[in-house]
């Protein structure tokens, strides 16, 4: 568990990473002494506009230090998420920011280990890989069969791909930082 501290640096080094490429502000130096935030770790961003999705990009896991990591993935959310434009200056300000801080990956055997709301799911089958967050499934009120469906969905696979013996599924937490929430 991250500290309040750290938890508000991340969310500043995420949106001081977008402005500064956006050149509404230097770029800032992810170095920190924090060593929560120079452990190694896997994250996600999640950028929203008026409670709507404007990109999510992330590592499932890294061997960059997790401030470096938001860094780069909270650009990555603005500007390369292929499902919206490029984040622009105008909206700049009305984007609120998530960082969702990964645990480790483990192997599901049996889907009933699958706890909605507090683990995300990793689905692999051949060259086809899909992730959904843990709080994908509460925001969306999904039971559990509907999660591994949209997980197979996510990785472009039919619905009932994790039933396939050669499917992979991993389970991990998240710790989510919403920003709105150290205001």
């Amino acid at each position: 568990m991250l500290s309040q501290e750290s938890k508000r640096e991340l969310v500043r080094i995420a949106r001081e990473a977008i402005a500064g490429a956006l050149g509404l502000r230097p770029v800032v130096d992810t170095g920190t002494s924090d060593a929560s935030l120079s452990a190694p770790r896997g994250a996600f961003v999640t950028l929203r506009i008026d409670s709507n999705l404007r990109g999510c990009i992330g590592y499932i896991e890294s061997v960059l230090p997790l401030a470096e990591v938001v860094s780069e993935v909270a650009l990555k959310a603005a500007f390369e998420d292929p499902r919206f434009p490029p984040l622009t200056r105008s909206e700049f300000d009305k984007i609120s920011i998530e960082v969702s801080i990964l645990s480790p990956l483990e192997r599901v055997r049996d889907t009933e280990e699958i706890q909605v709301g507090v683990h995300g799911l990793l689905m692999e089958l051949g060259s086809r890989r899909g992730l959904l967050l843990p709080q994908v499934a509460t925001e969306y009120h999904w039971d559990r069969m509907t999660f591994l469906n949209s997980t197979a969905r996510k990785a472009g696979l039919p619905e009932n791909a994790w039933r396939n013996p050669d499917a992979r599924i991993y389970k991990f937490s998240a710790e989510i930082v919403e920003e709105a929430d150290l205001t």
